[in-house]
């Protein structure tokens, strides 16, 4: 009663649609998870991404703070005004350098760049203000050497920073002394026009080396304007009390790294730069090395040229 090869066809038909149905409700199937597996796969492409970028750019800051201190100190100028300075000392300019930090990876040739940067300026006179060194005289003497060649008219001074005290402080005050500077251990001399004088890093009073200021300041004519170098901006307060006109300092770095900044300007009054305290004015440099890493960001290092000058001018 059927049609001849019907029920084949039909049954042939039927599982080809069946395939075909079979077929297409497996791609559907398979569309579902396929969308949340393209988009996992772009996060995790942006992740690694946004990493490689993060990294790139930490090791060029890294890369670049290492050649801001290898390459030497900025230098830098300022003008300081002391009432006290009569005219004849009107422009009297002093080389202030501080944090050298020589040691196993700053050694004779980053001293020979900060030598040459002071010289150009042809300065009156040079400060080293602290921080000359990590190590002892036997290590580093070598790496010092070019010191001798710094070049001033009223000739170049030093004091101790707390670096010295880790490294030798006595050894190092003969060497440098051996080297052509005058070191100021709680002292002080008359140049013309005004007084400078230096006192020891408060470090050294577990050495009884510590700062003298009256020893340093007493018995002076106050009527003169004063110069004191010292290490650590915190000794600002007692030069207000002995009646210093301008404090030069270092120890800081500028804080170095960045977020070390803001450490630096909570552990310090002033963390770089000149301010006033009362009668008595404060300049910090960044100094011109560094300690621990070579690495600066965000407070190169720096040679200051203050140049001192006269109200009655």
């Amino acid at each position: 009663g059927g049609v001849p090869g019907g029920s084949p066809v039909g049954s042939a038909a039927g599982s080809a649609m069946g395939s075909a149905a079979e077929s297409a409700g497996g791609s559907v199937a398979l569309a579902g998870p396929a969308e949340p597996a393209r988009g996992h796969s772009r996060r995790l492409f942006i992740a690694r991404t946004v990493a490689a970028g993060a990294t790139a750019v930490a090791a060029g800051t890294v890369g670049y703070g290492t050649y801001s201190v290898l390459r030497g100190p900025r230098l830098k100028r300022i003008t300081v005004p002391l009432a006290k300075l009569p005219r004849r000392a009107h422009g009297f300019r002093i080389a202030v350098v501080s944090d050298i930090h020589l040691g196993p990876i700053l050694g004779r040739a980053h001293t020979q760049r900060i030598v040459e940067t002071i010289n150009r300026t042809s300065p009156d006179l040079v400060a080293v203000v602290g921080d000359l060194v990590d190590g002892s005289v036997a290590d580093l003497g070598p790496a010092a050497e070019p010191l001798r060649g710094l070049r001033a008219r009223h000739g170049s001074y030093f004091v101790t920073g707390n670096h010295e005290y880790y490294s030798g402080a006595d050894q190092w005050v003969d060497h440098v002394r051996e080297l052509g500077l005058r070191p100021l251990e709680n002292e002080r001399t008359e140049l013309a026009g005004f007084d400078l004088a230096g006192v020891n890093d408060i470090s050294g009073e577990d050495e009884g080396h510590g700062p003298d200021y009256g020893k340093a300041l007493g018995d002076r004519d106050p009527s003169r304007a004063s110069v004191l170098l010292a290490h650590q901006p915190v000794m600002i307060h007692e030069a207000v009390k002995a009646g210093v006109d301008l404090q030069l300092s270092g120890h800081t770095h500028g804080g170095q790294l960045w977020p070390g900044t803001y450490v630096a300007e909570l552990a310090n009054p002033t963390a770089a730069g000149l301010e006033r305290y009362g009668d008595t004015q404060l300049y910090v440099t960044r100094g011109a090395g560094a300690w621990g890493p070579p690495v600066r960001v965000g407070a190169p290092p720096d040679v200051t040229v203050v140049e001192l000058a006269s109200t009655r001018a």
